[in-house]
């Protein structure tokens, strides 16, 4: 009878466990996505849901840019995890434009295959080496935004900026593709999601998958970075920020974090947004 009774609690509670599980992952995607796997894909075949639309490469995100005016934001370790990992400086940009959205599979194979359907179009290109990012972006009128830049856009020039691109709080699935190889959000993923499938964690300016997804190059060397407690000093490496679709941390998605990186290096964690002239 107690080992009935045992076997039918542990059975309640998976049961609970399995529906909590469906629910949140409900909840990951956006409106007119669902959850596949480690992924967020449009519902119906054919069907582009907001803010994705019909290209030629088949449903993709739209080409657009969003101002980012002349700034002043303080960054610093204003909370504990940036202890020892950030020095407190004061960030300066001049007025500029970026992408709304990550540089989709669909964007970069306009570089090769100009007409014609792309599978996944929709999903964050990842894997390109710094060099290859910065010259799609000249191809394109652009380039890589720097590190400041960056930050100021994510911080939708608010000083002192947030801890995310939202706010200060709430590092949940539906507002960041994160977590996805090993959780909290997801198991068994092996790349970048749908960009704009988490328009929760849109910046206050309306720019899209600034944490997670794919880290981002930036144009910014990392000389002079603040070793963590224990490494010894940093060597010159390629940043990339933002965090990323593997992280399974929330820390690593706050604004002042980044990814070192070999700027020769191919990482499938990666990807990469254009900067503009305003």
């Amino acid at each position: 009878m107690a080992l009935a009774i045992v076997l039918t609690a542990v059975g309640i509670a998976v049961a609970v466990a399995v529906a909590h599980e469906g629910k949140d992952l409900g909840a990951r995607c956006g409106p007119g996505l669902t959850p596949k796997g480690a992924r967020c894909l449009p519902t119906g075949a054919g069907e582009c849901p907001s803010p994705l639309v019909v290209t030629a490469h088949g449903c993709d995100a739209p080409d657009m840019r969003v101002l980012i005016p002349a700034a002043s934001v303080a960054v610093g370790p204003s909370d504990w995890e940036a202890e020892g990992r950030v020095a407190a400086r004061s960030v300066r940009v001049q007025a500029f434009r970026i992408d709304a959205f990550e540089v989709t599979r669909g964007r970069w194979a306009s570089e090769t295959s100009p007409a014609g359907p792309v599978e996944d179009a929709a999903r964050a290109a990842s894997g390109m080496t710094r060099a290859e990012a910065s010259a799609f972006c000249a191809s394109h009128g652009g380039r890589l935004p720097t590190e400041d830049e960056w930050i100021v856009a994510a911080a939708s020039a608010m000083n002192p900026p947030r801890r995310y691109p939202w706010g200060d709080t709430g590092a949940v699935c539906r507002r960041a593709a994160w977590g996805l190889s090993t959780g909290p959000c997801a198991h068994g993923g092996d790349g970048p999601d749908t960009v704009g499938a988490h328009s929760d964690g849109d910046s206050a300016l309306g720019i899209h998958d600034l944490a997670g997804n794919v880290a981002e190059w930036v144009a910014s060397e990392a000389n002079g970075r603040v070793a963590v407690s224990g490494e010894g000093p940093r060597q010159s490496n390629g940043i990339a920020k933002g965090g990323s679709w593997s992280d399974a941390l929330a820390s690593e998605l706050r604004i002042w974090a980044h990814l070192d990186v070999d700027p020769a290096a191919g990482d499938a964690r990666v990807g990469f947004r254009c900067a503009y002239a305003p």
